[in-house]
């Protein structure tokens, strides 16, 4: 059932490491810094917290030390159904949000994609503890 679930909630933002990496529609100058598209490095990862803060990696290129927050949007019609669902990170474009195949979260936009590690392992962990086919 909770796979099918399709609203983020604060708790899952919080619960899970994300890999971070910006889409082929990002500057060249980001794709330059991401070791999705350089092929060096580990991935980036990104880090909700509780009080609506968003932290990385230490020695992360692309963080830059700024302040980050993030903030869920649901809207709902009179009979309960989502009109509209996203995540905002300061006052940059929306996030989509969307389930992967293995429980997981995605959430992106037309510059960067935001992915959750599987961590069935954990209780309340998304993702089964088999593969997926």
């Amino acid at each position: 059932m909770d796979s099918k679930r399709a609203r983020i909630t604060c708790n899952d933002l919080c619960d899970h490491v994300w890999e971070f990496h910006f889409t082929e529609d990002a500057p060249e100058y980001w794709r330059n810094l991401d070791p999705y598209w350089t092929g060096t490095g580990s991935t980036l990862r990104r880090y909700f917290h509780p009080d609506g803060s968003i932290s990385a990696d230490p020695g992360d290129l692309v963080w830059g030390g700024h302040e980050s927050c993030y903030t869920t949007v649901t809207g709902l019609l009179e009979d309960g159904k989502i009109r509209e669902h996203y995540v905002r990170i300061n006052r940059w474009p929306q996030l989509h949000v969307s389930r992967k195949p293995d429980w997981g979260w995605e959430l992106s936009n037309h510059l960067y994609c935001y992915t959750s590690v599987p961590d069935a392992e954990k209780e309340d962990g998304t993702g089964p503890l088999f593969p997926v086919f």
